[in-house]
């Protein structure tokens, strides 16, 4: 009896050191990387990162900084290339202006947006993060080689966060975070352009302070946003704000290619020199991989929401291989499948679906963009005002017209009475429209009576723009009840 209890104590004894062990290797899915133990904030401080992705990297960046500075300046045929400007709600996009009426467009817009987003996702997992994102270029391209050429690599950055205030330390820490406001201050004002326009923006500017203060205060509100989230929140942008790590979980399938640790290679891993007849992988556990992350994760623990496939972790590895003479892409670009099984699928019919219904979507955009309405005109009959009786014995109703001019010409509009044809229109004054302006106005339908039929008749006009028939709309007319 006395056995058969010692040999139960030691079963329990070894399963709580197995579920231990589980528990401690899983330990980094119950908390992200940049919280501590107590719940504080873990900074980071990422080593730097060097190699052939982050030099492809550094190249796409300068490009993509280049294009997003100069955005708000670019014009095709003196018009902006971009501008987003939802205080007077004028959109310009590549140079063809859009209205609140065009706002079915940008939601259609919109939703192939996400399932493009979607469908390369389930491809290639999170790479807009790591290569295009402008979070991830401002961060790791500018302000972070910043950081570094002031204070030093992650070990001299340690070294300075932890020693007392001095006067060396002060004087670093004022000069980076002076040239980071400054730079903040650069990026509030380019933001801003593409909302209010460059025109707008050199106003703000040139003109006293006093004649722009909502102009004035939405500068300073950008530039500390933006300082803010590079000086101090950084990381934690990607990994508490952003959903888009969080879709990863529920799109991401053993076919999606990410950035991947070669667990059939490199496991079990070690330390030391590799012997002939040693059955140890690759790994040699330097924590290269860890030291270079700008999230702080383990990518040997696998997939994770912090991982925004920067590849620096792939960079540190393959140098790392190259000096123990191993091969590279120990970790790489690949599927789980692919490391497993040694077949990456990327045709599946997840991926199918998606690549259909973004095309179809694609296709009814295009459509309706071929379709669009370059000058829209919506006609309501006056609100609260009944017919009239003229003095010939006519019967009138009053109409507001209003006018979109979506064209870059000036447009004169008028109305013409197609049915019935024996009444007529005239326009309260003249409607002649500037481009890409709106216009209104109000006009008056008479009627003969024996033309009225009912207590309401419906007619149908026509609108010329520049002499040319552009649209026909139908609309009530009211009349005396019939006895």
């Amino acid at each position: 009896m006395t056995d058969i209890f010692h040999w139960k104590f030691h079963e329990l004894q070894l399963a709580e050191c197995v579920l231990t062990a589980r528990n401690s290797s899983e330990s980094f899915r119950d908390k992200i990387s940049t919280i501590d133990d107590k719940g504080g904030r873990a900074w980071i401080y990422p080593k730097k990162p060097s190699g052939r992705f982050y030099t492809y990297r550094s190249l796409l960046s300068y490009v993509l900084l280049i294009l997003l500075f100069a955005g708000p300046f670019m014009t095709i045929n003196g018009r902006p290339i971009l501008l987003l400007n939802f205080l007077e709600r004028k959109f310009f996009i590549f140079g063809v202006a859009f209205w609140p009426q065009d706002f079915h467009l940008l939601v259609l817009t919109l939703i192939i947006g996400i399932v493009f987003i979607i469908l390369f996702t389930v491809v290639f997992g999170r790479l807009f993060c790591g290569w295009v994102c402008p979070q991830t270029i401002f961060m790791e391209m500018v302000f972070r080689k910043i950081e570094y050429f002031i204070e030093g690599d992650a070990a001299q950055q340690r070294k300075l966060s932890r020693a007392p205030m001095s006067a060396l330390k002060f004087f670093k820490r004022a000069v980076k975070y002076t040239i980071f406001f400054a730079i903040s201050f650069v990026i509030g004002n380019t933001f801003l352009a593409y909302i209010i326009g460059k025109d707008e923006l050199f106003r703000i500017i040139t003109d006293p302070p006093s004649q722009h203060i909502g102009g004035l205060v939405g500068i300073l509100f950008f530039s500390t946003l933006f300082f803010g989230v590079f000086a101090w929140f950084r990381e934690q942008a990607c990994v508490l704000v952003c959903p888009y790590g969080r879709l990863q979980g529920v799109l991401l399938d053993p076919n999606s290619i990410v950035v991947h640790y070669d667990f059939k290679r490199g496991e079990p891993r070690g330390a030391g020199k590799r012997s002939e007849n040693d059955h140890r992988g690759d790994c040699i556990d330097c924590h290269q991989c860890v030291e270079v992350c700008p999230t702080g994760i383990d990518i040997r623990n696998g997939t994770q929401l912090e991982c925004v496939n920067c590849t620096a972790c792939i960079d540190a590895c393959d140098s790392i291989m190259t000096k123990i003479n191993k091969p590279k892409g120990l970790i790489k670009y690949s599927s789980y499948n692919a490391i497993e099984n040694g077949v990456s699928k990327i045709m599946t019919p997840k991926t199918l679906g998606y690549m259909a219904i973004l095309v179809l979507l694609t296709a009814v955009l295009t459509v309706m963009l071929m379709n669009r309405q370059l000058v829209e005109t919506s006609i309501l009959r006056t609100p609260g005002v009944m017919y009239q009786i003229e003095g010939d014995g006519k019967i009138s109703n009053l109409y507001n017209i209003k006018v979109v001019n979506k064209t870059f010409e000036k447009q004169n509009i008028s109305l013409e009475l197609l049915s019935p044809k024996t009444g007529s229109v005239s326009l309260v004054g003249d409607l002649t429209i500037a481009e890409d302006d709106l216009g209104e106005t109000a006009f008056f339908v008479e009627l003969p009576q024996s033309t009225i039929t009912s207590q309401m008749n419906q007619i149908i006009l026509g609108v010329l723009a520049n002499g040319e028939l552009i649209e026909t709309i139908k609309t009530n007319f009211l009349g005396p009840e019939k006895q």
